[in-house]
């Protein structure tokens, strides 16, 4: 069995007897940490981040869609400063959007999953941001902006790095340490710490989208992730990791994450501005994946299927595979789950049972 390192605070000690079964069942390895107004919680690791190197406190792991709460909380502070308004039209900011049934959209319905630009038409790179937002910019959206929920898995990222550029002159990876502080959470991960990083592998039977068994939506599904997941290994190669994809390119701990949403709740974002980007912007039945869904500003809700665990009001983002960061405002906290192991989401109760052994020590 893996050992468990890392700390626990007294009381906490069902946290890592849970930490211990999920590394157990993992292959590879994995880190789990809670925060509470700046006081660690928890903080533990084990397993390996590649063949024949342990993981540790610092290990580096892809954060997929994780990346997606980061990029929210950045919006959050820019409309704090007043340089970003969810109720002002895209074109305000990005005059060229407003083509093909897009002159009203507004930045709400990019932020919340609602425009209606699940994926890119034309065949351009993955790791193209400027070429992909401006051939969004172009594209006639599938459905009314705002009738419609639906996950733009890679498309989000797209849009707010050109969305964030516009407003600021800057790109998204730059303003993540001047407006979040210094946390170690990457988008554009530098050479330097490439020693650091985890190397992420699928277990046996993962899948995307298991909510969805309707084979034409299965198509559009594929445009979506554009075989970013299911096939190769990309997300493991230093272009990926520098490429800066807003969607799900950064790459952070577990520590760092769950300290940044404890800061969050502890007014790194003010109040008034995190109350309007975690209320309800958008819910329903996905109208791509069939998966329920609730979402604020860039930042995915507490929803039926329990993503966020016991608790009624919760805010964060979930990432591809299992990675699960956010935060229980009414208990003051924040949490990460990292892992290297892709496992399909309705198999996997890593997190779940990692979010179930907290609030039984709260």
């Amino acid at each position: 069995m893996n050992p468990v390192h890392g700390e626990i605070r007294p009381g906490f000690e069902t946290v890592r007897e849970a930490f211990g079964d999920v590394l157990a069942g993992t292959s590879g390895g994995a880190a789990f940490s809670v925060v509470r107004d700046g006081e660690v919680l928890a903080e533990l690791w084990g397993g390996s981040a590649r063949p024949g190197v342990a993981w540790t406190r610092d290990t580096l792991v892809v954060l997929f869609s994780g990346t997606k709460g980061v990029v929210a909380t950045v919006a959050a502070m820019l409309t704090a400063r007043g340089l970003l308004d969810p109720d002002e039209r895209v074109a305000t900011y990005w005059p060229e959007f407003a083509q093909n049934g897009k002159d009203d959209v507004r930045v709400s319905h990019m932020l919340s999953h609602t425009v209606g630009l699940p994926y890119v038409e034309a065949d351009l790179p993955t790791l193209d941001n400027a070429g992909n937002a401006n051939a969004l910019a172009q594209q006639r959206p599938l459905w009314t902006p705002g009738t419609r929920v639906a996950y733009h898995a890679l498309t989000y990222g797209y849009l707010t790095t050109e969305l964030i550029r516009r407003v600021t002159g800057r790109n998204v990876g730059a303003l993540i340490p001047e407006l979040l502080g210094d946390i170690d959470v990457h988008l554009g991960t530098p050479e330097s710490d490439d020693h650091r990083l985890a190397v992420v592998t699928r277990a046996p039977g993962y899948r995307i989208s298991t909510f969805l068994h309707d084979p034409a939506r299965r198509a559009i599904v594929e445009r979506m992730y554009r075989g970013l997941l299911d096939s190769g290994e990309s997300f493991n190669t230093p272009e990926y990791r520098r490429a800066e994809l807003a969607a799900g390119g950064a790459t952070g701990t577990a520590a760092a994450m769950a300290r940044l949403y404890d800061r969050i709740g502890s007014g790194l974002v003010p109040a008034p501005v995190l109350a309007e980007a975690t209320r309800t912007w958008s819910e329903g039945l996905d109208a791509v994946n069939d998966r329920p869904v609730r979402f604020g500003l860039g930042y995915e809700l507490a929803d039926p299927i329990g993503t966020y665990g016991p608790a009624d009001v919760a805010f964060g983002h979930s990432g591809a595979g299992g990675g699960r960061h956010g935060a229980w405002p009414a208990d003051g906290i924040g949490f990460s789950f990292t892992t290297n192991e892709l496992r399909a989401e309705d198999v996997d109760e890593r997190a779940s049972t990692l979010l179930a052994a907290l609030k039984t020590c709260l």
